[in-house]
């Protein structure tokens, strides 16, 4: 019997419909083989980073137990970005029609070429903490950082919740 990890998926999108393809792609994880949705945030509307000449997002966040490896979750969540429509560009910080991001895996660091667990930028990111501490108000990263304590030091930038 495989292992069940707790993973943490944040969503976002500011292009075709925001609001309905946040819902879908989380309708769509509970769907994923080995996969136990645990819970699912409020939606939040967010300021774009990077380029401020694109549409506000919608963002929130899943919280998952999967039997999955975190390259075989990445493999399922990057299947739903595609069958919505995501287009992978250079620009990294442009509008998007869906991004499924594994924030956390477990309790886990992971750095390859296709991953990085704890995600990167999640640390600084109004959009990730505020969701994510709406449904895991005690969780903490590996390095024991609190993230209670994160979303509340945080700048809001105007954040809303719906």
């Amino acid at each position: 019997m495989q292992q069940k990890t707790i993973a943490y998926i944040g969503l976002g999108s500011n292009l075709s419909d925001p609001k309905v393809q946040v819902s879908n792609a989380a309708k769509e994880i509970a769907d994923i083989t080995n996969c136990r949705v645990i819970a699912l945030s409020s939606l939040y509307l967010s300021k774009p980073m990077g380029p401020q000449d694109q549409d506000d997002y919608i963002n929130a966040v899943v919280s998952l137990e999967t039997s999955l490896s975190a390259l075989d979750l990445l493999n399922a969540l990057q299947k739903i970005e595609n069958s919505a429509g995501r287009v992978r560009k250079d620009n990294r910080w442009g509008a998007r029609i869906l991004d499924c991001d594994i924030l956390l895996y477990g309790n886990k660091n992971i750095d390859n070429e296709r991953l990085t667990v704890p995600h990167y930028g999640m640390t600084v990111r109004e959009f990730v903490l505020l969701p994510l501490a709406e449904i895991a108000p005690n969780l903490s990263l590996p390095d024991g950082t609190s993230i209670s304590s994160l979303a509340s030091e945080i700048n809001c930038n105007g954040i809303v919740k719906l």
